[in-house]
């Protein structure tokens, strides 16, 4: 026998929160069968029962129900999460472009402890979404760290901040000036995490991708949090774009690269044209929308191909400059 009544009363709370829930449920017998394996034992029927009773006094419920021919069902249907936000859990972690396949793997199966292992089973695995990015993860698990611990303790962050040029190299701005900020948010937004926060030498609000920013440091110096609307400040400041798959080539001014990059993920078939322009050959959303989304850029942006984008963008200039010659 491993243990004594302690430790047998821990693994039938464990065989019933893995092996059961509303929809599977186990005889006495089964039960004793199950937990017998693991502490190489059989027990009596009536001390199961009172163990049973024993975790529904410590706030672990027991259902017990009839089944076929009157036969007593046993089964744990009580959990933190329901499936539904499991799932959402699950979809989040999937979603995150900037997390690893192997550190989404090593979460979800966290996550699937969190259930039955019949509930488990119906989350989707890594394989069904599409690959991670290439930034660095272990640079952005402790960025993650830093600016929350940041916040919490209302301490100003120092960092060096910069982006990829057209050759996908990274660049620090300012030529590699240290930022001085007092974090206010940490926020999810389009597949990125942002630091939002106040940037002391120019005294205003900007935002800051945390996979861009390097050398992250909390001082001891404190701040005190100034008035500040944060879904005022992500609702003017970030926005999404959808349509129908579909491939170009369109011709772009250089400081264009890293809005593309953002857009369309670091292995983006990206070539630099000449001194002032590149070309990024991808699939686009062919759609009003794409045509819109093209347009916004002015004459910083040109299709190349295929015909029929061109020939869309080209109406859709006439159309607008009829609309200014009414």
């Amino acid at each position: 026998m491993k243990g004594g009544n302690s430790y047998r009363i821990l693994k039938l709370r464990e065989l019933l929160f893995r092996e059961t829930d509303e929809e599977n449920q186990l005889t006495i017998t089964e039960l004793n069968e199950k937990l017998g394996k693991v502490m190489d034992e059989t027990f009596d029927v009536r001390t199961l029962k009172r163990d049973m009773e024993v975790l529904a006094d410590l706030g672990f419920d027991v259902i017990q129900n009839k089944g076929k021919y009157g036969k007593n069902l046993y089964s744990h249907q009580d959990r933190l999460f329901e499936t539904y936000q499991l799932r959402l859990i699950n979809d989040a972690i999937l979603s995150a472009r900037f997390i690893t396949s192997n550190e989404k793997k090593y979460l979800i199966k966290k996550i699937k402890q969190l259930t039955s292992k019949y509930i488990a089973e119906t989350l989707p695995n890594p394989i069904l979404f599409s690959p991670s990015s290439n930034m660095n993860y272990d640079l952005i698990k402790l960025n993650i760290d830093r600016v929350h611990r940041a916040i919490y303790k209302q301490r100003v962050l120092t960092y060096q901040y910069g982006s990829y040029n057209v050759e996908k190299e990274f660049e620090f701005h300012r030529d590699g000036e240290i930022y001085e900020v007092e974090p206010y948010a940490l926020i999810w937004q389009n597949d990125y995490y942002y630091l939002i926060g106040h940037y002391l030498k120019n005294n205003e609000i900007r935002h800051y991708r945390l996979d861009r920013i390097r050398n992250i440091q909390v001082t001891e110096q404190r701040f005190r949090k100034q008035p500040f609307n944060l879904e005022e400040y992500v609702n003017q400041t970030f926005h999404m774009f959808a349509g129908k798959d579909t491939r170009i080539k369109i011709r772009f001014v250089n400081n264009l690269v890293n809005v593309m990059l953002d857009r369309f993920g670091h292995d983006a078939d990206i070539k630099r044209l000449d001194e002032d322009h590149f070309v990024l050959t991808t699939k686009a959303k062919l759609s009003d929308g794409l045509i819109n989304w093209i347009l916004t850029w002015g004459n910083q942006a040109k299709v190349l191909s295929p015909p029929e984008v061109v020939d869309a963008v080209k109406n859709k200039i006439i159309d607008m400059q009829k609309l200014y010659d009414e």
